[in-house]
């Protein structure tokens, strides 16, 4: 009996907030496929100050920048991938990338998970600095040239470096779920993103409630964006069994992500959250205003991995299927 008020009653609030808030429901289909060459082991896309698309798939020994018409304009290392040595003998190059951005000044920032380290190029493409780490799964641009760096293995969720590669501060304590230590760091793992205001967004994919925290450059946290509707219970429900069934197992844990892409407009601090296919719009306050199923132009699912959120579009990319250019959900009737 129990059991059925509280369903009732979350039912119920599904409903007033919805109804409060207007969320909007339903699909979105692809407009077009953008940059055709991108595909299989996608991992980060990212715009730079230049108007330039930063790309990174892994394996792969460089980043790839496009312009706006989706022409390669060069590599981040610079490298001809046709001239080289099989295998290439590059030790200035990525070896297995996670993760990508581009700060204000053109500067790229990869989080090499294969060579334990974050490799910095100046906008010239030239090595600036690389900083070993150990399991580095995420990095961030912050202002005045500090970069922040989410593991696997530390104590904190982020560790701020310093222009000069010196850690700076660490902060964010990892969220509590299971007895065992290395449980709960494994489903501390986490994505990072910023907004044009400078401050970093820290996702928690692996968590059983999709939960997207925001910290300003210091390591303040501010609100917890969350999914925690109806539809959202199944999966929260099913992920919590297997974080017990893998306390009792004892070994190394492994856990399927909740979360599978995030993204933040820059200007507002809307944050949009993938789940698989499922796309949702929340306000900079946490509500959520949205809920859609994205697709391919022909049709096919689209198991989102990374989200840029534009003025007048989302470009939402999955591996292997590549980047697709979708229309803004509201943006006409804003006009």
């Amino acid at each position: 009996m129990l059991n059925v008020k509280i369903l009732a009653g979350l039912c119920l609030l599904a409903c007033l907030a919805g109804c409060a808030f207007g969320q909007d429901e339903g699909e979105l289909m692809a407009r077009k496929r953008f940059l055709p060459g991108v595909g299989p082991g996608l991992r980060a896309v990212k715009r730079g100050p230049d108007g330039n698309y930063y790309v990174l798939s892994a394996p792969g020994s460089s980043a790839s920048v496009f312009d706006s018409a989706g022409k390669l304009v060069k590599r981040v290392p610079a490298f001809d991938e046709s001239k080289a040595p099989n295998p290439p003998a590059l030790p200035a190059g990525i070896t297995f990338g996670e993760d990508l951005d581009v700060d204000a000044q053109g500067t790229v920032y990869v989080a090499d998970r294969g060579a334990n380290a974050i490799k910095i190029w100046d906008k010239s493409g030239n090595q600036r600095l690389v900083v070993k780490i150990n399991g580095p799964v995420s990095v961030a641009a912050l202002p005045d040239g500090e970069f922040a760096v989410a593991t696997v293995h530390e104590e904190h969720l982020v560790i701020v470096f310093d222009k000069n590669g010196r850690v700076a501060r660490e902060f964010g304590d990892p969220e509590t779920i299971s007895e065992r230590p290395e449980v709960n760091r494994f489903l501390n793992i986490g994505m990072m993103v910023t907004d044009g205001a400078g401050h970093l967004y820290y996702s928690f994919p692996y968590l059983p409630e999709a939960t997207v925290r925001q910290y300003d450059r210091f390591g303040y946290a501010g609100q917890d964006i969350q999914y925690t509707g109806l539809e959202a219970w199944p999966a929260a429900q099913a992920t919590r069994k297997e974080i017990e069934r893998q306390e009792k197992r004892g070994d190394a844990p492994v856990f399927k992500r909740i979360m599978t892409a995030v993204g933040v407009e820059p200007g507002t601090g809307e944050v949009w959250m993938a789940l698989g296919n499922n796309l949702l719009h929340f306000d900079k306050e946490g509500n959520r205003r949205g809920t859609y199923k994205i697709y391919t132009k022909e049709g096919a699912r689209l198991e989102a991995n990374t989200i840029l959120i534009e003025p007048d579009r989302i470009l939402i990319g999955s591996d292997p299927l590549g980047l697709y250019e979708f229309e803004r959900p509201g943006k006409k009737s804003q006009q």
